[in-house]
Formats: structure tokens, C-alpha cells, sequence
């Protein structure tokens, strides 16, 4: 025991040591031209697969304590993306569990997973981006559903739940062993759409009706090994609104050719303007992915609940702000956003996705989808200004938000984060700020509940309510009890920080509590 102490003051001291409190410094808060069609196809680094850990007890709050102290947190711990949803299967590992014959396959219709996308406007016209998916779906006995079910979730079964819950976890479940289909060609029959989403508005909110613009677009690539299609394709400008003479956001329905289920809403926006980008786990939703076994419960089988009263804000600011454009950003897998999506157009206004595409699978690569999508509607729209919105519990957004307010100045309007750790007891995860050093803080609120947002002039960039506390330290945040690091007072006698001496004997006192507990 003794042998244990020592050895974690000795690694303790030397890290803790270098992690002096930064002090924050304000900063002061070239136009790319405008994009032609992107590439249709994405080729990310591919990177060994990892498995995530969840920091559920002391034990983990140990580790919690000992990285943040020496280093980043490990991706697969702190990430904010559930276990459930890495290495689903794909291609013949589907094949193979579900023992399918070639004649089956080939005997299965081909379906059509339409996202919902965005187009923006050139000096030749209309560009709209369709991206999405090409799939069959088995037929899969009921019985084998609940068998494949039962692997996603934690202390209970599909047998145990409520019969709605129950039906709910094998339709998720038969949505994520499908077979993906490369090398196939898919045709949009586009029209205006009357209405899209639940703003509480007519239409929706978020867009007008075009008077025209009805056409059939052949998608010019075939689908990727994974089945994926994502580009944006020249669209006839007939009975459309230019775009260099409107400010409103055009609404269009897109009708995949051949399924009668691969139909979306896309959406036409102007140059300028203000486009929210939203997350939508444990924001827009209860989700608790920092809980596993709630995450999954609320995930795979109980229906999507919003969060408070988070609709109410997006609805005022739906009809308040003048030709707002609702953009929705899921790091979730493509597969399982049909869920995700009925959801929003129920309970939000109408808007665009972005969801992750397969060819991004492991948990590196899914750190880095975010930034990836964020860089792709930025610089397709780079007279835009833009809100962000978010929690804490995803690292990739402490990390990438901020970084886009550098990458692309003068863009970023506001950027809004629910500070889950301080208001859910169940989430353990560490966040880290580090990245918002040196921003200008009237730009970035961390906030508590949906009303905190109420009454902010976003559209004049008022972002912050003076009401709700700050108090932002620059480093690991929501370590166990209550530890933040980055922002403690230098101890006269040593010049190290407060927080250091308080973390070592947290982490002191968790291990002496963990071995005695285990000795009982």
C-alpha cells in the first residue's frame, strides 16, 4: 500500500509541477472564394480501433485525476461518444452473423438513407449537396433481433423492457446490420417544400417555399466501398430564388428514385446571414452518454426526450432572427440517425445534418469528424457568421470549437455550452478549456439550463448573460470532487498550484479508500 503511495506522489509532483495556472488573456477578436463541387469521396488516415473505458467509479476517477494531470485524457474515456456506437458491422461481418447467401442478398430491394443537406450559392448558381447512404436491409427473425440487441445494452435485456421500448431496440438494432452497397448510382427527383420541421411556425420555420424549381438530379459518382455518397452537384436555377437577391432560405424536398424512404429536406442558403450548428446528444435531447447504461436505455429503446425546455428556445429564435438557418451536427453514425432526425423535425425547426459516414468508424477517426464537418459548412459558406452550440462532455467540441473561432476569423458569432458536469451528477467526465484561452470572452457562454439563453441579442452578437457566472479556469475541468485544474494560486513556499496540492491528495485519499474498501 505504502509502495503504491509513494510511487503516485512521485509521478504526481514532476507532472503537476510544469501545469502552472495561466492567467487569461483577452485577444482581439480575407474572404476564401466561394467553393466549387467537393469531392464526393472521403479518405481519412485510418487508425487501429480502440475500445472506451468509462469513468463510473473511483477507481476511474483515479485515472481520471492521474491524466489529467500528466497528459490528455485517452480519447476512448473522455471522447463524449459512446461505446455503442463504435465498430458496428459492416459488410461481412454482417454477412457472416446473419449466415445471408448471395441469393439473398441479391434478392433484397436497395434502399436509400437521404440526410438532409445544404446548398449555397456561386457565381454559376445553386450548388446542392446530397450525401447519405446505399444499403440493403435483411429480413431478421425476431428472435435473432433480440439476440443482436442484447449485445448493445447494459443490465437489462430486449425481453425486459416495455414492448414500446422492446420494439424500438430491434428496429435500431435491424437499422445498424444492414449491408452496404458500393459502386451504385442514385437519382433526386427535388421539389418546393410547403413545410419541414416544428418551429411552431407555418412551414416549420427556418425557410420559405420557392415558387419552382422542381428537377431530376443524377448524382455524378457512384457510391464508395462503404456505400456512401456525399457532393455537391450545379442544380438549374429555374423557378428558384437567386441567391445574390434574397436573404430568405429556400426549402426543398428531395425524393430519392426507386424508395419510397429515402426522402429528405434540403435547404438553399444564402451568403450571408447567421447558420446555428447544433449538437443534438445531452442538448437538443436527454441522451446521458456519459452514463452507459442510460446513454443505451435512451438511445436503443425509450423515446427521445427533449431537453427542458431547449425547444422553446429554438423556436424563438426561429422567429425572431430573420432567415436563420438551423444546421443539425451528430457525430452519430449514419445508421442510426433516422431516429435522430424524426426527432428534430418533430421538436425543432426545420434544418440541415451533418452525421458521421462510415469510412469514419474508429474512435480516433470519429475525434476528427467533427472538425472535419465543421470546416466543410464553414468554408461553404464563408460570409456566414455563426453560432455554436453544444455540452461539455464532448472533448472534440472543447477542442474544436475554439479552434474554429482561430481558423476562421470574424466567423464565429457565439459559442453556447451546456456545462453538463455541473448539473448532472452522472457525468464523471473531465472537460477540458484549455482551448478558449485567449479568446475574447463575450464570444463563449458556459451555461446551465436552456434559459440562461433567453433574452441574448445573438444576432448583434450578445453572448454572454451577465448573470450566469463564469469563473473560466484554462485546463481540466469536472475533475472528482469539484478538482479544476489550469486556474489555481501559486503556493508562496513552492510555486506550485493550489489545485495540484488539492488533486495529490485526492487522489491519495481515492486510492487509500479503494484499497480499503477492497480489503473489507
Amino acid at each position: 500500500m505504502f509502495r503504491c503511495l509513494s510511487t503516485l506522489i512521485l509521478v504526481v509532483i514532476p507532472l503537476a509541477a510544469s501545469a502552472a495556472a495561466p492567467k487569461p488573456v483577452a485577444a482581439a477578436l480575407a474572404e476564401p472564394p466561394l467553393i466549387t463541387p467537393s469531392p464526393s469521396q472521403w479518405d481519412p488516415t485510418r487508425t487501429l480501433k480502440s475500445r472506451r473505458g468509462v469513468i463510473s467509479d473511483i477507481e476511474g476517477d483515479v485515472n481520471s485525476v492521474l491524466s489529467g494531470l500528466g497528459s490528455d485524457i485517452p480519447s476512448y474515456v473522455a471522447s463524449g461518444v459512446p461505446n455503442f456506437f463504435q465498430n458496428f458491422p459492416t459488410g461481412d461481418n454482417v454477412r457472416s452473423s446473419l449466415g445471408l447467401e448471395d441469393s439473398q442478398i441479391a434478392a433484397l430491394p436497395t434502399q436509400v438513407l437521404n440526410v438532409p443537406g445544404y446548398g449555397n450559392w456561386t457565381d454559376r448558381g445553386w450548388n446542392l449537396r446530397f450525401h447519405g447512404n446505399v444499403f440493403k436491409q435483411p429480413n431478421i427473425s425476431e428472435s435473432k433481433l433480440d439476440d443482436l440487441a442484447n449485445g448493445f445494452l447494459i443490465g437489462t435485456s430486449v425481453q425486459s423492457l416495455p414492448p414500446s421500448q422492446a420494439s424500438q431496440a430491434r428496429n435500431l438494432t435491424a437499422e445498424i446490420y444492414v449491408l452496404q452497397q458500393s459502386d451504385q448510382n442514385v437519382t433526386f427527383n427535388i421539389k418546393p417544400a410547403p413545410t419541414a420541421g416544428a418551429s411552431g411556425e407555418q412551414g416549420g420555420g427556418g425557410a420559405i417555399t420557392p415558387p419552382g424549381g422542381s428537377q431530376q438530379i443524377k448524382f455524378p459518382t457512384p457510391t464508395t466501398s462503404e456505400g456512401d455518397f456525399d457532393g455537391f452537384v450545379q442544380i438549374n436555377d429555374s423557378g428558384l430564388i437567386p441567391g445574390n437577391s434574397t436573404h430568405d432560405i429556400q426549402r426543398m424536398n428531395v425524393y430519392t428514385q426507386g424508395d419510397i424512404n429515402g426522402n429528405a429536406t434540403a435547404y438553399l442558403v444564402p451568403p450571408t446571414g447567421l447558420t446555428v450548428i447544433s449538437d443534438i446528444d445531452d442538448i437538443l435531447r436527454v441522451t446521458k452518454i456519459y452514463e452507459p447504461k442510460e446513454g443505451l436505455l435512451n438511445s436503443f429503446a425509450r423515446p427521445f426526450t427533449p431537453w427542458m425546455n431547449m425547444p422553446d428556445i429554438y423556436a424563438n429564435w426561429s422567429r425572431s432572427i430573420p432567415n436563420f438557418h438551423f444546421h443539425y451536427l451528430t457525430t452519430t453514425p449514419e445508421q442510426v440517425t433516422r431516429n435522430y432526425m424524426d426527432f428534430i423535425y418533430k421538436t425543432y425547426p426545420g434544418g440541415s445534418f451533418d452525421t458521421r459516414p462510415l469510412n469514419f468508424s474508429d474512435v480516433s477517426a470519429t475525434l476528427s469528424i467533427r472538425k472535419f464537418l465543421l470546416q466543410k459548412i464553414f468554408m461553404t459558406f464563408p460570409q456566414r457568421k455563426f453560432i455554436l452550440v453544444a455540452d461539455t462532455s464532448n472533448s472534440d467540441v472543447m477542442r474544436d470549437y475554439p479552434e474554429m473561432v482561430t481558423d476562421f476569423p470574424g466567423q464565429v458569432q457565439c459559442i453556447f455550452l451546456r456545462n453538463t458536469s455541473a448539473t448532472d451528477d452522472g457525468d464523471k467526465f473531465p472537460y477540458d478549456t484549455s482551448g478558449f484561452k485567449g479568446l475574447n470572452t463575450s464570444t463563449y457562454m458556459f451555461f446551465h439550463v436552456p434559459d440562461d439563453l433567453s433574452h441574448l441579442d445573438i444576432s448583434n452578437g450578445n453572448c454572454l448573460n451577465t448573470t450566469i457566472g463564469q469563473n473560466v479556469t484554462y485546463g481540466e475541468q469536472g475533475l472528482p470532487f469539484g478538482i479544476n485544474l489550469g486556474g489555481g494560486k501559486p503556493n508562496a513556499a513552492t510555486g506550485l498550484s493550489v489545485s495540484f496540492w488539492t488533486a495529490s491528495a485526492t487522489v491519495l485519499a481515492l486510492v487509500f479508500w479503494g484499497f480499503s474498501s477492497a480489503t473489507l
